[in-house]
């Protein structure tokens, strides 16, 4: 790199740019791969992040933040443990602040709803307030309390994949950093 000169960035920056659409493809694909993924759930979870980008949207959400609760999950196709960080990670190009950290801590948020199960502490999104503004705070807990904790019903309110493509391809389009 020490050596390359400003016309070869502008080919790697112009290919890049050209090729920016192959994101949303990846994407689609890694939540499509979800369906595959159970885990002793009731649904798969692809049916378990449509379900909450559709009571999301139905709740009258923003595009970018429908977007990330059908993504906020897709982690999982890599790592369940690490899985919120992954999906942060993605979105985070493509998504203002808010969103982003609405989707890192939302297993934490989300963990009033079961934590317990586990030896855990059902109050740990309140290691969060310091960390997030008040409107972070209330974004996380309105994500993982009405539209992702909920999200497991075999006869819940579902529209398809197809149904969000062309949000994802249009809040995948273009990165706001890099």
């Amino acid at each position: 790199m020490d050596e390359s000169t400003a016309e070869e960035w502008a080919v790697i920056g112009a290919e890049t740019a050209k090729n920016q659409g192959r994101v949303a493809d990846r994407v689609l694909m890694l939540l499509e791969s979800l369906s595959d993924i159970t885990d002793g759930f009731a649904t798969d979870q692809l049916t378990h992040c449509l379900q909450t980008a559709t009571l999301a949207q139905r709740a009258g959400a923003d595009d970018q933040v429908v977007v990330a609760a059908l993504c906020h999950d897709i982690g999982k196709s890599i790592s369940v443990p690490g899985h919120p960080g992954i999906a942060a990670a993605i979105l985070k190009p493509y998504v203002r602040d808010e969103v982003y950290k609405m989707i890192l801590v939302h297993q934490d948020f989300q963990g009033r709803h079961y934590y317990q199960h586990f030896g855990g502490d059902p109050d740990a999104r309140e290691k969060h307030r310091d960390t997030l503004t008040p409107e972070e705070f209330s974004l996380a807990e309105r994500f993982a309390d009405e539209w992702d904790q909920v999200a497991f019903d075999p006869d819940g309110p579902t529209e398809p994949l197809k149904h969000f493509e062309p949000l994802v391809r249009q809040v995948f389009a273009s990165a706001a950093s890099l």
